[in-house]
């Protein structure tokens, strides 16, 4: 054990060696201050040691500086930097003062700089356009060296252009050879099933008599195996035998439920620890409200329903009993004790509460609802009245107790004690007979003379009674007088709400009258049309149909030539009223605005669908009489007589219409009308004169091309010949283009076809059918990568085009076609392409309820688009074939119903529906419509 000095001192508590500098060893040099030298200086003035290291140290600087061949006559000249020049100079000193002859200074050199750059711009610019020319001579462009080529394409021929050989595909696709992959199954998965799979040997050792040996394994009886499976199915055994040991063997019942008792176990509610300690301190807080307050009536029925609530039923009665003796004003407490009693003990509570507050309403309300028997509620009743005479509660509730008479002559008190509620007077009217109810009513209008629910209950009356000129009458007196009342001010909204009440009730003409009456209030003249056609939409939207034809027919008698309301009454006849009114509503239109075409078609063909042509065509006849040059109805009178198979008759009017009115329109119905019926000849020679006519007119373009593709279908030069001249007229008909294009797949030339699909996309820039035909033309040719690049070039192009979305979602793996539809969704929400593709995913994945409301609301939203009818009846057909025969039964009247709303919505569009409905064949409704699409 070393010996240690107590007097000695630490080692940083010593006093340092002469001369010591902290961090010399390391390079540190040490400096003084003076309070460590005093007052002691150098010769030079400098501290001394330190003056001696600086010398020292400039003279080592100095020596370096001779070694690398400095000639600098400054030793020690260290802080002179290559860019920002001397340390040490006047200008780098931070202290130093910027004053006016500086910034002098800086502007003139700065004018110097500004000079001399304008000086050598001109020859700088000079020098780099002779470079870029240089450069651009030594390096062209693709664009610049095929430049004179492609001048010369302009003298090639159409022959020589169609004989350029194609060119075909000398890209390398590299081929990845699939190669097999041997993943070895992991150790802890063989472990995993060799555990589950496991069975377990037990030693049984016993002696003759059962014992067990004390380790004689001489006396081994054996061994057996333990199945875990099977210990469980055994423990269940058990557990049901001895469930049915506790059942009765002689009648079968008993007291333990033998396959639920288990689940009334889990459902006894036991109290744990923390729930008692809540109960008790809840206790003390009650107590403590109720001894400090004892005429505070929520403490007593709060400690009540405590005690109730920890399962002391008799505590709680004390309680509340207690609060009753202490709150006997209150009725709640009154009505909590009887709450808790027996129903016997709460009659007793209750007759005893009467007695004490015998005007509280919710007693009373509560004695009657405890009483089993009809007498004995009247009786409670008619009790209570004679306390409370003017309770509206009591004398409804004692009302609806009794017989038709017994109650006419109860309201007849209820009026009397309560003349200020509208209810009982309108209860009172509704008993009487009409004479009666009148007296009634004037009587209660003069006991309440601001309620318009009287006045309107008094139209009803009129109404009700056959008398309708009355209705209009009391209604304009009611708004008179209610007018001139200060206290109540009805405006132009109530009205019109007590108008949709009337009509709910089962009061067309009190509603009629409403409407003609108010309908004006507060509206300006010139916003008189648009503020009502206003009205009827927002009530028809409610439902309110009766209100929107009185607000139409008012519109009509101020705007009687109003064409767009006739348009909207015909509509709203014709989707909610019956056959006359429809008729008669167009009658007066056509009579009110004659020359107006719409109209006219509108009821010819009304009388066409409803199987009676003559007048279909008496009243086309009548039309043309009032509008001689309408191409409409020359078109509608031709439709009709092709349709009844007059072909002569029809091809008659087209003349006279071609005489008369020779519109692009009306060849081109002529043309059709001949290829209905396949006269070739005659096709070719209308639309001959028709392009003579109408040159521009790509549809008539299209009609010859196709004309001669079906009669001359070798003849490919021809057809290719009445293309070009097709586009070179029409170069923005995409129709034409497209056709173009399939013309020459068909005929197997690709390449042309690509390269119309590139002339078509110069032509007409971000169009998404051309894109779309890009990519579904790179996929017919089994050009993935190609089709999928032009989809995405498409989508950049044409972000919000639902056609192209809907190609993408349809184009997409399952796997990803749902997060697909989300970004389609996102990007145009409201489309009819992208909500039809997203119903056919949810139908395809099996989610029919999702797909059926999807179908619906593409219909719904989109009436025009013949696509979504189509799939959504092919829908209802497949699902139906699938189903069971109920489900069957219910798709057929779907489907049927949904045949009725596409007639009567009439679809146009659709690229699926518009190849089927422009078929030659005359059928080309759903039972057509539908082997296509199963195809």
């Amino acid at each position: 054990m070393s010996y240690i000095n107590p007097l000695k001192k630490k080692f940083l508590d010593q006093t340092p060696p002469p001369n010591y500098v902290a961090g010399l060893g390391r390079g540190a040099i040490g400096f003084t201050t003076r309070s460590d030298i005093g007052s002691a200086r150098n010769v030079d003035g400098g501290v001394p040691g330190f003056g001696d290291r600086k010398q020292q140290q400039q003279q080592r600087s100095g020596n370096e500086d001779d070694e690398n061949g400095d000639d600098s006559d400054n030793i020690g000249y260290t802080n002179y930097d290559e860019f920002n020049g001397d340390a040490n100079d006047g200008f780098s000193d931070p202290n130093a003062i910027y004053d006016a002859d500086d910034k002098e200074a800086d502007d003139i050199w700065a004018e110097l700089d500004r000079k001399m750059d304008s000086r050598r711009k001109t020859r700088r610019e000079e020098k780099e356009r002779e470079q870029m020319e240089m450069d651009r001579m030594s390096r062209p462009k693709i664009q610049q060296q095929l430049a004179e080529y492609k001048l010369g394409l302009a003298a090639v021929s159409l022959d020589e252009w169609m004989n350029l050989p194609d060119g075909g595909d000398i890209s390398r696709k590299a081929v990845k050879k699939q190669r097999e992959i041997y993943v070895p199954v992991p150790d802890s998965l063989i472990e995993r099933a060799r555990q589950e799979n496991e069975s377990y040997s037990v030693l049984q050792v016993g002696n003759s008599s059962g014992g067990i040996n004390d380790g004689n394994l001489s006396s081994i009886s054996g061994t057996t195996t333990t199945d875990l499976t099977q210990v469980g199915s055994a423990r269940k055994t058990v557990l049901d035998l001895k469930l049915n040991q506790v059942s009765d063997s002689v009648s079968g019942q008993t007291c333990v439920d033998p396959k639920g008792y288990l689940t009334d176990l889990k459902s006894k509610k036991i109290a744990t620890d923390t729930e008692i300690g809540d109960i008790k301190k809840a206790r003390l807080l009650f107590k403590s409200v109720i001894q400090t307050n004892p005429k505070h009536a929520p403490g007593w029925i709060a400690a009540a329903k405590l005690e109730m609530l920890a399962g002391k039923l008799s505590q709680a009665r004390k309680i509340i009993s207690q609060g009753c003796q202490e709150c006997p004003d209150n009725e709640e407490v009154w009505i909590e004790n009887a709450n808790l009693q027996t129903p016997d003990n709460a009659k007793a509570v209750l007759a005893q509460a009467v007695k004490l507050i015998p005007q509280s309403v919710k007693v009373w309300l509560y004695a009657t609802n405890l009483e089993k028997d009809i007498r004995m509620k009247k009786k409670i009743l008619r009790r209570a009245l004679e306390f409370i005479p003017t309770s509206v509660k009591l004398w409804k509730e004692a009302i609806e107790l009794e017989e038709p008479d017994d109650a006419r002559i109860m309201l007849g008190r209820a009026v009397e004690c309560v003349s200020d509620n509208v209810e009982l007077w309108l209860a009172l009217a509704n008993l009487e007979t009409y004479e009666k109810a009148r007296e009634v009513l004037n009587r209660a209008r003069q006991s309440i003379p601001t309620s318009s629910e009287i006045w309107i209950a008094a139209a009803q009356l009129e109404e009700s009674a056959k008398k309708n000129e009355n209705v209009s009458r009391v209604i304009k007196k009611a708004i008179k007088s209610l007018s001139t009342t200060n206290i109540v001010v009805m405006d132009r909204e109530k009205w019109i709400g007590e108008a949709e009440k009337s009509e709910k009730v089962g009061y067309p003409i009190t509603c009629q009258a409403i409407i003609f009456e108010s309908i004006g209030m507060g509206v300006e003249e010139e916003d008189r049309k648009r503020v009502w056609c206003a009205d009827a939409e927002e009530l028809i939207q409610r439902g309110s149909i009766k209100t929107a034809s009185a607000v139409y027919a008012y519109l009509l008698t101020v705007f009687p030539t109003k064409k767009s309301v006739w348009v909207k009454v015909a509509q709203l006849e014709k989707q909610y009223g019956s056959k006359e009114s429809l008729e008669q509503t167009l009658k007066q239109a056509i009579k009110n605005c004659p020359h107006y075409e719409v109209l006219w078609l509108m009821y010819a063909k009304e009388k066409w669908l409803a199987g009676d042509v003559d007048q279909a065509r008496s009243i086309l006849t009548q039309a043309f009489e009032s509008n001689p040059g309408s191409e409409e109805i020359w078109l509608a009178a031709v439709k009709i007589e092709s349709e009844m198979n007059e072909i002569k008759v029809a091809r008659g009017l087209l003349k006279r219409a071609i005489d008369m009115a020779a519109t692009e329109r009306i060849w081109m119905k002529s043309a059709l009308l001949e290829r209905e019926f396949g006269e070739s000849k005659a096709e070719n020679d209308i639309l001959a004169e028709g392009l003579k006519a109408f040159p521009t007119s790509w549809k008539l373009w299209l009609m010859k091309a196709q004309l001669e593709e079906r009669v001359n279908p070798r003849a490919l030069d021809k057809i290719r010949d009445i293309y070009n001249s097709a586009v070179t007229k029409c170069p923005s008909s995409i129709p034409l283009w497209l056709e173009f294009v399939r013309f020459e797949k068909r005929a197997n030339n690709q390449q042309k076809a690509r390269t119309l699909l590139e002339k078509a996309k110069l032509r007409n820039p971000k169009n998404e059918e051309i894109y779309l035909e890009f990519v579904r033309f790179e996929k017919s040719v089994g050009n993935a990568k190609a089709a999928a690049n032009w989809l995405s070039v498409g989508l950049q192009e044409c972000p919000k085009s639902g056609l192209l979305w809907a190609e993408a979602i349809a184009n997409e793996p399952k796997h990803g076609q749902k997060n697909k539809c989300v970004d389609a969704l996102n990007k145009c929400n409201n489309d009819q392409y992208v909500l039809t593709q997203v119903a056919k995913i949810f139908w395809f994945d099996g989610k029919l309820d999702k797909a059926k409301s999807w179908f619906k609301r593409a219909i719904t939203t989109f009436s025009d688009y013949g696509d979504a009818w189509a799939y959504y009846y092919l829908f209802l057909l497949r699902t139906g074939q699938s189903s069971s025969n109920t489900s069957k039964n219910l798709n057929e009247s779907e489907m049927n119903e949904l045949l009725k709303q596409c007639l009567e919505a009439e679809p146009h569009h659709g690229e699926q529906w518009t190849k089927v409905s422009k078929q030659r064949a005359p059928i080309r409704l759903f039972c057509h419509c539908k082997y296509r699409f199963t195809k």
